[in-house]
């Protein structure tokens, strides 16, 4: 009996470890591999937008990925670690926090909707739109976080104020929470996701049809092929890992609070998972991936083989010189 309360005790204390560690193992995971995400598709291959423009998103979504990790997940690090919440430090530091935590999550799952939309169009139309300009790309994003800035810019003159020494977080004039929660379940995952699986079912259909049209090239038909695969898998994993915790927090933030952690857990591990994807289904990022490797490592050993072999050849002439300089005294 002894034996069975220790080893649960055990196993309690490991849970704990991992409750408060996690979301700093996600930060630091979460960084190297969106950087790296951002560092390939900003490689050779990816290089030409122009070409396809649709990278403008993919690299963008890179960066929000990270940002992410440095909302409430690290709160949740820092709540759990010292006892402090940016939420709740001071008022200019609980609207700041609260506002970039919501426009972040907005902006990341509209970008996603995007890059469906510009896939669809890519196959569905024989020419280029004007969405698939680069350059209207571009103006497509900026538009889309302007957006966002707006819809979430209420927060800062009347979400967070004092009472009683202690910073609130709601507002004065409205309830905020859970209302914007449920807004937050209407923006950031029920339409993203509408719309997502509109444009992927659009795009399953063209596909068939490029299959059948022997004139298209088959290495055409690999990319879009590839690529698809890739949003399909992403959007999948998007409904799963982010739509229960926005249900919770939307209808049941004030049930069980280590439910609501495992749910903002799963949520935050989904943001890492761009590399993963990327690299078991897109295989352009795989190969850029270890070209990438492979040129490190090139590089590493021509820096040793300069060190071995010039080394050697430097004291030589040195001692020359030396040889040289005393003879002429």
């Amino acid at each position: 009996m002894k034996n069975h309360f220790n080893g649960t005790n055990i196993s309690l204390k490991i849970f704990s470890f991992f409750i408060i560690y996690y979301p700093l193992i996600l930060i630091i995971l979460g960084t190297i591999l969106n950087l790296l995400t951002f560092i390939i598709l900003c490689r050779t291959t990816f290089k030409n937008a122009r070409k396809r423009p649709t990278i403008h998103y993919m690299r963008t979504i890179a960066i929000f990925d990270i940002l992410i990790l440095y909302g409430w997940n690290l709160d949740q690090y820092l709540e759990r670690t010292i006892g402090i919440k940016m939420t709740n430090y001071s008022v200019i530091s609980c609207k700041i926090f609260t506002f970039l935590n919501y426009f972040i999550y907005h902006v990341s799952a509209w970008l996603r909707v995007f890059i469906c939309f510009d896939r669809y169009l890519s196959l569905s139309r024989l020419h280029r739109t004007w969405f698939s300009i680069s350059k209207n790309v571009l103006i497509l994003i900026s538009f889309l976080m302007l957006s966002f800035i707006l819809i979430n810019l209420h927060i800062f003159p009347f979400v967070c104020y004092y009472e009683n020494d202690q910073v609130n977080t709601e507002s004065r004039y409205y309830t905020i929470y859970p209302m914007w929660d449920r807004v937050n379940l209407i923006i950031y995952n029920c339409l993203p996701f509408s719309f997502m699986i509109i444009f992927n079912s659009g795009i399953i259909y063209h596909l068939i049809l490029l299959r059948r049209i022997s004139t298209v090239r088959k290495t055409s038909r690999i990319q879009h092929r590839s690529i698809s695969i890739t949003l399909l898998l992403t959007t999948c994993l998007f409904f799963l890992m982010t739509t229960p915790v926005s249900i919770a927090y939307a209808y049941f933030s004030h049930r069980n609070e280590h439910i609501l952690y495992a749910l903002d857990s799963i949520l935050y591990t989904y943001h890492i998972l761009g590399f993963p994807v990327y690299f078991l289904t897109f295989r352009e990022f795989r190969r850029e991936f270890f070209k990438l490797i492979t040129l490190y490592n090139c590089r590493k050993c021509k820096n040793l083989s300069t060190i071995h072999h010039d080394t050697p050849i430097k004291n030589v002439v040195n001692h020359l010189f030396i040889i040289s300089d005393t003879s002429l005294k």
